[in-house]
């Protein structure tokens, strides 16, 4: 009597299986070949490859190229960021292949031009393997201009954008855009955090603003539009983060005490109108100043605006208009009509129609701001705060 046969063992289901090359690429923002690269050159890949199968990533292996990216984008050699994430991630270092150089020890403390490891180009930010190709020598830099060939994009002398999307930042930004644009494309909401809050510590918010944040979310608008509409997800991601920045800003950083007897700004996007960032920098901006503020937010009804300034006296009103669809001079006007106060001391409020969105000539006769700088100035003056500056000194 033959021996039973054993009976097959269940199928692991599809996720066990890991990702694929591919998948992770997307999933971080930088291309197959980076990560085939930093395969070869560090051992950071799957820890477990079937034979005669495409390799797959296990959420271990994918964790510590994460931590990879993380630590490059923050200006730490590739080699250093390799045996770290390896470290932290409780894989040892790999074998060495046959005949095989070893990476560069680290530098020493002595600073090193951005230039050198971000160069940025006409199709964007360095990607990674840029980054490493610059730490491993000539030979691997060579290895990275013929893998860019097969990179998806507009081919160019000296292009070297990565699969996942190097952001058009352009080449006269600061350091910060590059790091942040990174972790924008990566999709890594703690890194954004972290990187903004740095920024506004570092330089102050009407810089960090101006120089960090508009460059980084108008690089993420070309890079859509020349995309096919692809990055929405990006540029979502960025925005709310950069909104959820803007609004802790008053209670993160110092500021200075509520100037006394001042009245408030009241701050509003005009019907129909959904681009509310840059009415959120403002209101912190005002906050470090000390002056008050009620901010109503993206598409306020023209009724609902009214019944706020009418019930808080405003100083100023300041409308916010994107387009000129959404810009009314009607509703600025009745704004600016509009009294309160006893016989004899009626008040009524400045409006400044603010935005590319308003006819500078059809608007005349309203004070008009270029920036963020000026409009803070011309709201505090309104306040009658023109003495006050920001509590960090920015």
């Amino acid at each position: 009597m033959s021996e039973p046969e054993p009976e097959p063992e269940p199928e692991a289901p599809a996720d066990a299986a890991g990702l694929t090359t591919g998948a992770v690429a997307r999933r971080l923002g930088v291309s197959p070949t980076t990560l085939r690269s930093w395969d070869r050159r560090y051992g950071l890949g799957p820890a477990v490859r079937a034979e005669g199968r495409h390799r797959r990533w296990s959420p271990t292996d994918i964790a510590m190229v994460e931590e990879m990216c993380r630590l490059t984008s923050a200006g730490a050699p590739p080699a250093e960021a390799a045996r770290v994430a390896r470290l932290r991630h409780l894989t040892p270092d790999p074998p060495a292949a046959p005949g095989a150089v070893p990476p560069p020890a680290p530098p020493t403390a002595e600073p090193r031009d951005p230039a050198d490891a971000d160069a940025l180009t006409d199709a964007g930010t360095a990607t990674d393997a840029d980054t490493g190709a610059a730490a491993a020598g000539p030979e691997a830099e060579a290895e990275v201009e013929a893998d860019a060939e097969t990179r998806p994009g507009p081919p160019g002398p000296g292009r070297r954008g990565g699969a996942g999307g190097g952001l058009p930042l352009g080449g006269d930004v600061r350091q910060e855009c590059r790091g942040l644009a990174r972790a924008a494309v990566r999709l890594d909401a703690p890194e954004l955090e972290q990187r903004l809050l740095d920024a506004v510590d570092r330089h102050g918010l009407v810089v960090a603003w101006e120089e960090v944040m508009v460059p980084t979310l108008r690089a993420v608008g070309r890079k859509w539009e020349s995309s096919g509409d692809r990055y929405v997800e990006v540029e979502h991601l960025l925005s709310w983060h950069i909104s959820s920045t803007l609004r802790g800003v008053p209670f993160l950083f110092p500021r200075r005490e509520p100037v006394a007897g001042a009245s408030p700004v009241v701050l509003a996007c005009t019907p129909g109108e959904q681009h509310s960032l840059p009415l959120e920098v403002l209101t912190a901006a005002l906050a470090e100043r000390g002056l008050p503020t009620r901010t109503l937010g993206a598409a306020v009804p023209t009724e609902a605006l009214l019944a706020c300034v009418r019930r808080t006296g405003p100083a100023a009103v300041v409308l916010w208009a994107q387009t000129r669809s959404t810009a009314s001079l009607p509703l600025a006007r009745h704004v600016a009509g509009l009294q309160w106060g006893t016989a004899g001391a009626r008040r009524r409020p400045a409006v400044l129609p603010a935005g590319p969105g308003w006819d500078r000539r059809a608007s005349a006769g309203f004070p008009r701001c270029s920036g963020l700088r000026e409009a803070v100035d011309t709201l505090s003056r309104l306040c009658g705060d023109d003495a006050r500056t920001p509590a960090r000194g920015h």
